[in-house]
């Protein structure tokens, strides 16, 4: 019953049992993973963690001591300490004794690797890293998807499920890399829409060329015009068009493309009369189009005409729960599906945050593909990028006498700031002025502030900060 009582007073009077809001641990990574479940939801005001079966969460790995850390409601937010456990905890790379953790905090417990949620954790805990589901558990999606992941992927194929037999325009938000393209696709395939699927980047067309390639041409329309040419939102008529960074779009362009969704007829360049068009609109982009509507570069009716139903994709850094799903899935797609990996390889390609999500991570898996001579991806197979990321794992002052010499001048430059500079969070400003110093590199960013990236990616959501604004 006490409880219980500790869980109601943390959700204002509410057994998270019956509210499905527990926080919690979501399994990022074990080797013993296929006997674990995908998380472990947080009970009571206090909760024990490790490997004996009498403590409050069990988690059964040789690694994490009998009673290795507890986790305590306390002053409005969660602590987790270490019970001076033989291998140690760890919040962000760091090694602690206490520390009160934040929703996303990547915590090490043992060989153990776990993220802290707020809420949800049970929901995390039905879905096994190897894609199963426990038992009695059933995905939200009905039918197989592309999208490859646990607890926040299926949410989101579940979604695509729901509204793709509609006939809403769709708008996909997501940094690059996150899958906007697969979701449209998806988004097509489950439509049984049966004209074709056409996909163009309106950042990768000169704006001069923009309005022939989407509204196509007559022959003789303009020199070198020397036969008819469709667009793509002809050849995509019946089907589906996506149109990626919608954002980069010239003004012109969205004007005609305002009436092409309007009228539900095209005017190619040179033609006498406009012809019918019947095609379904998902447009996807990283840039903030509410801002840019404030600055006249992006029009507010075509906005509205286009914003019928939003889908936000979550980058990688946020669900590196299915980092060792993905991994699988490229292993066996790149021709390698009897590649192990080693708990050093995994532990880098978690503690990476992939600033170019899905994308990034599928070119590393080629890169090793290539690479490995063995059956066994170990840490020294890890690409330069990740490996650097490692540089800074473990990092306490106390441990800067045993240092490799190559690597003290980077951790010596992060230790020996005053610790009130490591705790304090900027101000926006200050943040977004870092970000553009470093052209968008987080791990710089970090670096000059003392903290780790996950935290610098938890400031920039709280400010809405893109990333990609800073970058190129």
């Amino acid at each position: 019953m006490s409880n219980i009582t500790g869980a109601m007073q943390q959700f204002g009077g509410q057994d998270p049992r019956s509210t499905g809001v527990s926080a919690g641990f979501a399994l990022l990574y074990a080797d013993e993973h296929a006997e674990l479940p995908g998380g472990w939801a947080l009970r009571g005001q206090e909760q024990v963690l490790g490997r004996e079966e009498e403590v409050d969460v069990t988690i059964p790995v040789q690694s994490v001591s009998r009673r290795h850390a507890a986790v305590r409601w306390e002053g409005g937010s969660w602590v987790l300490r270490d019970l001076g456990s033989r291998n140690g905890t760890l919040v962000d790379g760091q090694r602690i004794q206490e520390q009160a953790l934040e929703h996303g905090a990547e915590v090490r417990i043992g060989d153990v690797l776990l993220k802290f949620v707020e809420k949800h954790a049970e929901l995390y805990a039905r879905y096994r890293l190897s894609g199963e589901m426990v038992a009695g558990a059933q995905r939200q999606a009905q039918q197989r998807s592309l999208l490859v992941g646990g607890h926040q992927m299926d949410r989101v194929a579940a979604e695509v499920e729901r509204i793709a037999p509609s006939t809403l325009s769709v708008m996909l938000f997501g940094e690059s890399g996150t899958g906007k393209e697969v979701v449209a696709s998806e988004l097509h395939r489950l439509s049984e829409r049966r004209g074709k699927f056409c996909a163009v980047n309106c950042a990768a067309i000169p704006g001069q060329l923009i309005e022939s390639e989407l509204f196509g041409y007559k022959r003789g329309a303009f020199s070198g015009a020397d036969r008819d040419k469709p667009g793509l939102v002809r050849s995509a008529s019946g089907g589906t068009l996506l149109l990626d960074e919608i954002g980069d779009m010239p003004l012109l362009a969205q004007a005609k493309l305002l009436r092409v969704l309007q009228s539900k007829e095209v005017f190619p360049l040179g033609a006498t009369s406009p012809e019918p068009v019947d095609v379904r609109v998902v447009c996807a982009t990283h840039r903030d189009l509410w801002r840019l509507q404030k600055d006249g570069a992006f029009r507010e009716d075509l906005f509205a005409r286009l914003n019928e139903y939003q889908l936000r994709l979550t980058p990688l850094r946020d669900r590196k729960e299915d980092i060792y799903m993905l991994l699988r899935r490229f292993l066996e797609r790149h021709g390698r599906p009897d590649l192990t990996t080693s708990f050093q390889f995994m532990l880098g390609l978690i503690n990476y945050d992939w600033p170019y999500n899905v994308r990034e991570l599928e070119a590393a898996v080629k890169r090793c593909v290539a690479l490995v001579d063995g059956s066994r991806l170990e840490g020294d197979h890890l690409p330069p990028q990740v490996a650097e990321a490692m540089l800074e794992y473990g990092l306490t002052r106390e441990s800067l006498s045993s240092v490799p010499p190559d690597f003290a001048p980077v951790r010596a430059e992060v230790a020996e700031r005053p610790r009130s500079a490591r705790t304090q969070p900027p101000d926006e400003d200050t943040l977004r002025e870092l970000l553009r110093v470093h052209a968008g590199n987080v791990a710089a960013v970090g670096r000059e502030l003392g903290k780790a990236r996950m935290q610098v990616h938890r400031w920039m959501r709280r400010y809405n900060i893109e990333v990609d604004d800073y970058r190129g």
